[in-house]
C-alpha cells in the first residue's frame, strides 16, 4: 500500500480507472447484492478522511460451508474506529450469512457468535481440531481471534485459551500442516506497529515531527503516513501441539521476519512439490518472502534468488493481494500479486526448481493494471474452458485523489481477465453492468454459491455495502467440483488435485488464506471445456501419499475421501 512519496506523477496518468465500458461485451457477472440480505451490511473503518494508515486496508471476506449443509456461506469482516477501540462508542460488527439456497441468505451473526467487534482485517479458514467443522482465524488490529466451530451453528473464541490471541496488527493468516504431524499450524503476518496514544501525524498535521514527512504525502499533497517511515511488525508461526494448544515457533522455524517487513497476505502451498508445505508472504513496500520447507521444522527464505522478492525491474512493490494457481497448465503453481497505482500488478511464472520469472507484461497484465490500486485477486475459471482466468479487486487509499486530475479515483472498477492458453485479455464491461461499476474494494472470496457449476464472487468494500456477483456467463463448458477429505488434516489443506482431460492437465491446490486477507471456498473447481469425461484424477494428499481416483460423472460435485474413492 506504500504510495506516499514526493515523486512526480507517473507517465500513465491519462488513463481512467472508472467508466471503461464496451457495449459489445457479454455480461459475465450480475450484481445481485440488493436482492439479498447482504445489502444490509455496511463496512466501516475509521473516518472518511482516512487520517491514519490503519483506517484504509480493512475488509476481508470468506466463503465456506460453516454448517455442513452443502451450501457455501459468507463471512464479512468489519473495521472499527479509534473511539470504539477506546470504548467510547459501539464498534462495527462482522457478519455471517447462512446460505439458504436460491440466492437467499440469513444473517446468523448473533446466533453464531462471530460479530468480532474488533478492527478486522483478515480471515483464514481451517479445521484445526480435525472434527469435520471449519474453524476461523480472524486477524485484527488489536487482539486476534480463533473461532472454534462447535458443530451446532455456533462458534467459541478460543484464541486466548489456545495461545493464538496475537496482539498488534495481524493481517492475512494461513493454515497449513508444515511439519506433517496431521495437525494444522497457523502463520500470521504482522503489518505496522501502531500506538493509539502516539499516532503519526494526520494530513491536517502535516509537518508535525516524529515521522519522515516524505512518507506522509502523495504527489505533494498531505495524506496519511506510512507504511514507509513507520516501524513494521514481525510475523508469527504457531505450531499446534498434540494437546491442541499452540506454541510460537517463529524464531526457531526462521519465519519471524526480523527485517519487519509490512506483511499483508500469506499462504502455505507446495511450491517445489517435495511433499512439504512451503510458505509465501506478500509484503507492502518491501520485498516478498518465499520460505522453502526444509523438513526439519525450519524454513529457508529464498525470496531474492527465487525471483519473487522483486519485480522484473529489480524493485520492491506495494504488495497487497495474492492469487495462487497453475494458470498455464504446466503442473506448477504460479503467483499473481496486486500492487499500488502507478505500478503494475505482477505475475510470477513458476519455472521449476524454485525459480520464478516476472512475465506480467508478456502475459498481458502489465499496462492495463497501472492506473489501478489492487487488493483481492484470485485465479478462477469463470467460463469453464479449462484455463484459469483472473479477477482483481481495486480501490484507492487516499480520498484526496478524487479532487485531482491524476488519472485515478478512489472507487475503482474491478478487472476480469480471460485466459487464452496462458495469455490474458481484459474482459470488457457492458454499460451499467457489474464490471462497469466502481467500488472501494478490498477483500475477495470465490465460490459457487448456487451450485450451478459457475463460480461466483463476494467483494468486501471499504466503508460501503459488499458486492455479491452472480456468474451469468452463457458460453461455458463442462465442470467438476471436488470436496476433499484427508486422513489428517481432515480438511485436506495442502492437497493437490490433478485433472486430465485429453491433452489438458490442470492443477488445483487446497490452501487457506491468500487472496487479500480472505478465504475462498476450499471446494476445488475445474472447468472441463468440451470434455465429457475426466480421463484421470490424481490426488496428492497432505501426508505425502498419492491416489488415482475414478470420476463417476461430471457437471456435479463429488466428495473424495482419502483411501475410499469418490462419491456423488
Amino acid at each position: 500500500m506504500g504510495g506516499a512519496s514526493t515523486g512526480a506523477p507517473a507517465t500513465y496518468t491519462s488513463r481512467r480507472t472508472t467508466g471503461i465500458t464496451d457495449p459489445n461485451a457479454p455480461t459475465v457477472f450480475e450484481d445481485v447484492t440488493d436482492k439479498t440480505s447482504l445489502a444490509n451490511f455496511r463496512h466501516r473503518s475509521g473516518t472518511k478522511t482516512k487520517d491514519y494508515i490503519f483506517e484504509t486496508p480493512s475488509g476481508g471476506a470468506a466463503i465456506f460451508d460453516y454448517d455442513g449443509d452443502g451450501r457455501p456461506d459468507i463471512y464479512l469482516l468489519n473495521g472499527s474506529t479509534i473511539a470504539a477501540m477506546q470504548g467510547k462508542e459501539k464498534p462495527p460488527r462482522a457478519a455471517l450469512y447462512r446460505n439458504l439456497g436460491n440466492w437467499k441468505f440469513e444473517d446468523v451473526t448473533d446466533k453464531a457468535g462471530v460479530a468480532n467487534e474488533r478492527w478486522g482485517f483478515g480471515v483464514a479458514v481451517g479445521d484445526y481440531d480435525n472434527d469435520g467443522d471449519p474453524d476461523m482465524y480472524v486477524g485484527n488490529f488489536g487482539v486476534s481471534r480463533l473461532y472454534q466451530n462447535n458443530g451446532n451453528g455456533t462458534f467459541t473464541d478460543v484464541a486466548e485459551k489456545l495461545n493464538v490471541a496475537r496482539r498488534g496488527w495481524s493481517t492475512g493468516a494461513t493454515w497449513g500442516d508444515y511439519d506433517g504431524d496431521g495437525r494444522l499450524d497457523l502463520f500470521v503476518p504482522g503489518y505496522v506497529q501502531i500506538d493509539l496514544n502516539n499516532l503519526p501525524p494526520s494530513p491536517s498535521e502535516a509537518g508535525k515531527g516524529g515521522v519522515n514527512q516524505n512518507f506522509c504525502q502523495f504527489r505533494g499533497v498531505p495524506v496519511m503516513c506510512g507504511p514507509r517511515g513507520l516501524t513494521g511488525e514481525g510475523d508469527t508461526l504457531y505450531h499446534q501441539k498434540p494437546d491442541g494448544t499452540f506454541e510460537d515457533v517463529s524464531v526457531k522455524a526462521g519465519v519471524n521476519d526480523p527485517e519487519r517487513y509490512y506483511g499483508f497476505s500469506a499462504a502455505f502451498v507446495r511450491i517445489d512439490d517435495d511433499k512439504l508445505l512451503d510458505l509465501i508472504v506478500v509484503n507492502d513496500s518491501t520485498p516478498n518472502q518465499l520460505y522453502i520447507n526444509k523438513g526439519n521444522g525450519k524454513f529457508e527464505e529464498i525470496g531474492y534468488p527465487s525471483g519473487v522478492a522483486l519485480n522484473e525491474n529489480g524493485r520492491e512493490q506495494a504488495g497487497m493481494g495474492l492469487a495462487i494457481g497453475d494458470y498455464d497448465n504446466d503442473g506448477r503453481v504460479d503467483f499473481h500479486v496486486t500492487n499500488f497505482s502507478d505500478d503494475s500488478n505482477t505475475l510470477y511464472h513458476n519455472d521449476g526448481d524454485t525459480n520464478f520469472t516476472d512475465v506480467t507484461f508478456q502475459a498481458g497484465l502489465g499496462e492495463v493494471t497501472i492506473p489501478f490500486l489492487g487488493w483481492g485477486t484470485g485465479f478462477l475459471d469463470y467460463d469453464n474452458d479449462g484455463w484459469l482466468d483472473l479477477f482483481v479487486v481495486n480501490g484507492h487509499v487516499y480520498p484526496v485523489v478524487d479532487a485531482h486530475q491524476w488519472g485515478t479515483s478512489y472507487a475503482q472498477q474491478s478487472l476480469l481477465f480471460r485466459n487464452v492458453k496462458g495469455k490474458f485479455e481484459r474482459v470488457g464491461a457492458p454499460p451499467n453492468s457489474a464490471l462497469a461499476n466502481a467500488w472501494p474494494g478490498r477483500g475477495l472470496a470465490v465460490g459457487d454459491l448456487d451450485g450451478d457449476g459457475r463460480l461466483d464472487l463476494v467483494i468486501n468494500n471499504l466503508d460501503a455495502k459488499p458486492t455479491l456477483l452472480r456468474n451469468v456467463a452463457t458460453s461455458t463448458g463442462h465442470w467438476l467440483r471436488l470436496r476433499l477429505i484427508a486422513k489428517a488434516p481432515l480438511d485436506a489443506i495442502g492437497s493437490v488435485a490433478l485433472v486430465t482431460t485429453g491433452a489438458i492437465r490442470q492443477r488445483q491446490d487446497v490452501f487457506s488464506g491468500a487472496i487479500y486477507c480472505s478465504q475462498n471456498d476450499m471446494t476445488l473447481h475445474f472447468g472441463l471445456g468440451a470434455a465429457t469425461k475426466v480421463d484421470k484424477l490424481e490426488i496428492h494428499w497432505p501426508d505425502g501419499s498419492s491416489e488415482i481416483v475414478a470420476v463417476p460423472a461430471i457437471d456435479r460435485t463429488i466428495t473424495v475421501t482419502q483411501g475410499k474413492g469418490a462419491k456423488q
